[in-house]
């Protein structure tokens, strides 16, 4: 609901300020005061187009301001309070927008800098503007599939159908990418099939390479070391000189010493353990210099897997640890390759089922949209005939395909209101034949059909009642009043039939202020709200007769 609007410096508006209550609010005044002003205002407060003529002259900016209670229910509230401009206990939106004479605009929701497009996109959740040159809604073919739907109550049948479309979509989607991925797979499968025939041969371990280098270093110095080995087992066993000599002549001295001095025997023990040492070592040493692999064959097979290794290094990551994770990696990749025909299967299967789902939601849906098109046509014809429109033909027309193209996130249906103006015309597209005046009729009789599912707050009619008097007025306004029981509705008018029925009355009075035109506004009551519903039904000369009907005008609103 807006419950209050601010305008400062906006044409012949300077300082203007309104509080606005819940229901049905009139405004009125005699023709040029500026009523029409109070719309331009609040469409520029919901993203209209800007422009510095609208800048009252002599000044630099023009501030238009108005604050919103948004309905706890309202699926806008949400959308604010995750962008951050509510807090997630808030629900008054405040909107301020400031046009400057060099051609800027800037806007403020609740004291932040916001771009103009954002006001576009909830623009038109949170107000409609019926007038003689500007309706918000119900002329696009999504907006009036949605009133469709709600009208029929479908929207939950519709929120099964958009699951079950969004998982047939994504399927179709992996499908796809899964189908371009495998028109690279020869030339893929062939790179991979290369690499791991490559890596298997190879066939790298962990710490080979150190092993291969250690042999590598013991086969180039296999003479050198047999010639060590050899001279150390000639020290140990030498015939002359050898140790084993020298611990012979030992033995037998130890030998003499322990049987005079029982004491020393444990000495010829460690003699004799010495002894048996050496042999080990000597043994050791004749079987390692006979093991040397002098071999060249050998040395040159070390030299050319070892450069094998290192080639795999540079190829694949430069650690052995890295080739072994391109082979186990390479292996996965081409083993998915060759599952990706059964993947492509089992694809297909799915979304042939998936497809079959959306068929029978959409042709649900198709159907119960059908049925609500022709009870919604037949509710706006009555409407149409109250307000006096019975030339008027007003159809909804709902086009359903079953190509599997037409498949839509909303079904495959494609609905467009038709109307037919004058007797005797064919149906057209509803924006495309009526005049202003005609078409916010036949707006307020959807709006009127549509009260208990339309959700968009604010209701704005403009000289809806152009061109029509007497009867029609009255039922005008009695409409416009039964329709502010679901909806805050703001109306300009011309004819005390419409004013009357009002449950707020504001007149807009125009004034000069030293040398300056000044558009003001004022809340009427009681007497004062009679001499407007007398001026407006007998002009400027006011008789007791006319304050009278104008007396019995709101009595009859009332009752």
């Amino acid at each position: 609901m807006l419950t209050e609007l601010r305008i400062t410096n906006f044409a012949v508006i300077e300082q203007l300020s309104l509080t606005m209550d819940s229901g049905f609010t009139v405004f009125t005044g005699e023709t040029g005061t500026g009523k029409s002003l109070l719309i331009d205002a609040v469409a520029l407060l919901i993203g209209g187009r800007a422009s510095s003529d609208q800048i009252r002259f002599g000044e630099d900016e023009a501030l238009l301001e108005a604050s919103f209670d948004i309905p706890l229910t309202h699926p806008l509230l949400q959308q604010l309070r995750a962008r951050e401009v509510l807090g997630p206990h808030d629900s008054q939106l405040i909107i301020r927008r400031i046009i400057a004479r060099s051609g800027r605009s800037r806007v403020y929701l609740n004291g932040a800098l916001s771009p103009v497009h954002v006001l576009e996109e909830f623009a038109g959740t949170l107000i409609d503007i019926h007038g003689q040159h500007d309706q918000q809604s119900l002329l696009s073919g999504s907006a009036q599939l949605e009133v469709l739907d709600a009208f029929g109550r479908l929207l939950d049948l519709r929120s099964r159908y958009h699951l079950i479309y969004h998982e047939w979509e994504c399927s179709r989607r992996e499908r796809a990418e899964l189908a371009g991925a495998l028109q690279q797979r020869a030339q893929q499968e062939d790179l991979l099939s290369f690499q791991l025939q490559e890596l298997d041969e190879a066939a790298c371990r962990v710490g080979e390479e150190e092993a291969l280098q250690a042999d590598r270093q013991k086969l180039g110095a296999s003479g050198r070391l047999t010639e060590l080995a050899s001279e150390a087992q000639e020290l140990i066993q030498g015939d002359a000189h050898g140790i084993l000599t020298s611990l012979a002549s030992m033995e037998r001295v130890l030998g003499e010493l322990a049987q005079i001095d029982k004491g020393m025997e444990g000495t010829v023990r460690i003699e004799a353990e010495a002894k048996v040492l050496l042999k080990e070592v000597a043994d050791s040493l004749r079987g390692y210099a006979e093991g040397l692999d002098a071999d060249p064959m050998r040395l040159s097979a070390i030299e050319d897997r070892l450069a094998l290794i290192q080639k795999m290094k540079k190829k694949y990551g430069g650690t052995i640890d890295a080739v072994l994770e391109m082979h186990n990696r390479v292996k996965h990749d081409l083993e998915q390759l060759r599952r990706s025909d059964s993947e492509l299967d089992r694809y297909d299967r799915l979304i042939a089922e998936q497809q079959q789902n959306v068929s029978v939601l959409a042709h649900a849906l198709s159907e119960k949209r059908a049925e609500a098109a022709k009870r919604l046509t037949k509710s706006v014809d009555k409407e149409l005939g109250a307000l006096k429109m019975g030339s008027v033909r007003f159809q909804v027309q709902v086009v359903s395909s079953m190509a599997n193209d037409a498949y839509g996130p909303d079904g495959n249906d494609q609905v467009e209101f038709l109307l037919s103006a004058n007797a005797g015309e064919p149906l057209k597209p509803m924006s495309r034949v009526a005049s202003g005046g005609e078409l916010s009729r036949v707006m307020l009789a959807l709006k009127s059909v549509l009260a208990e599912v339309d959700h968009v707050p604010v209701l704005i009619f403009d000289e809806i009642d152009t061109g029509v008097g007497g009867a029609v007025a009255a039922t005008i306004g009695k409409r416009l009043r039964e329709l502010g029981r679901y909806h805050q509705v703001l109306c300009i008018t011309h004819l005390p039939q419409v004013a009357s029925q009002a449950q707020h009355h504001f007149s807009i009075e125009k004034s000069e202020v030293k040398g300056r035109t000044v558009a003001t506004a004022r809340a009427l009551l009681g007497t004062s709200r009679e001499g407007e519903i007398a001026r407006m039904l007998g002009g400027e000369r006011i008789t007791q007769k006319t304050r009278s009907a104008a007396a019995e005008l709101i009595a009859g609103a009332h009752e």
